[in-house]
């Protein structure tokens, strides 16, 4: 079997990372045992690559920007401890997709820098990459930043496109929708408290559990701009990469152990 043979929804705070914890290493704890089963069901998947949706990338307004350098690397610092990573980039599945998009009517960024290819064409991973790649197989990455905004309509689309380029490219193919949940739970955090933070991860954590993931894109703009989830546009992506009626959804953690939520869920197909 090719294509898409592994996806999930996983966050991407840096405490889930043991080592990045500091002193309360339960704080995330449940998230943390979450990320390694789906480390392990990845690893049991045999990837030939890994396609990871983040919304802290590189973005170009209105598209999706998508990166094709050779290779990519970041770093990640908390509690004075600092993780580092490099990925190679497997640029013909990234662009394979690119096409797929393009052909499809959809506005897609491929990026680079420095120089087209050699040690200079490297990108920033950023740590909605970093994070949930820890706990993943060291495989070649696509990496792709969909574009934010109250215009939902391409996310689908553009998941539909990027499966057909996973089928079409003959690889094993992982995918990670990477998304925190609302950041307003906590008065003492960077947004402040909204009480629409718990009312949206409710409703996004029943969606799951029903298997709906196209409901997320019925969230009311004021309801999502009140709670600040980072992980709509994403979902929606893989909604479209996984239809609805081959799609399975298993919630494995919710909790807001701080002031963002965070979910990890495994979601497979039956096709």
């Amino acid at each position: 079997m090719t294509g898409i043979v592994f996806a999930c929804v996983a966050p991407h705070g840096s405490e889930i990372v043991e080592d990045l914890a500091g002193s309360t290493p339960e704080l995330m704890a449940s998230t943390r045992a979450s990320l390694q089963a789906l480390g392990k069901a990845a690893r049991a998947a045999s990837l030939d690559a890994m396609i990871v949706l983040t919304p802290h990338g590189t973005r170009v307004e209105g598209q999706f920007a998508l990166a094709d350098s050779e290779r990519m690397a970041g770093e990640v610092e908390s509690h004075g401890v600092t993780l580092t990573m490099e990925r190679r980039v497997d640029r013909t599945l990234a662009r394979s997709v690119a096409q797929a998009a393009e052909a499809d009517g959809l506005r897609v960024a491929s990026l680079n820098f420095a120089t087209s290819e050699g040690p200079f064409s490297n990108l920033p991973l950023d740590w909605g990459v970093i994070i949930p790649l820890h706990f993943m197989p060291d495989v070649p990455v696509v990496v792709i930043n969909p574009p934010r905004g109250t215009d939902l309509a391409p996310h689908e689309r553009f998941g539909a496109a990027l499966a057909r380029a996973a089928r079409e490219s003959g690889k094993r193919v992982g995918l990670i929708a990477s998304c925190d949940w609302s950041h307003t739970h906590d008065a003492s955090g960077p947004y402040g408290f909204h009480e629409a933070a718990a009312r949206l991860d409710g409703a996004v954590v029943d969606a799951m559990k029903r298997g709906d993931l196209e409901a997320l894109a019925t969230f009311d703009a004021t309801f999502v701009e009140d709670a600040k989830p980072d992980g709509l546009w994403q979902t929606l992506v893989l909604a479209g990469a996984i239809p609805r009626e081959a799609r399975h959804v298993d919630v494995l953690s919710y909790e807001a152990p701080t002031y963002f939520g965070l979910l990890c869920a495994r979601v497979t197909s039956t096709a």
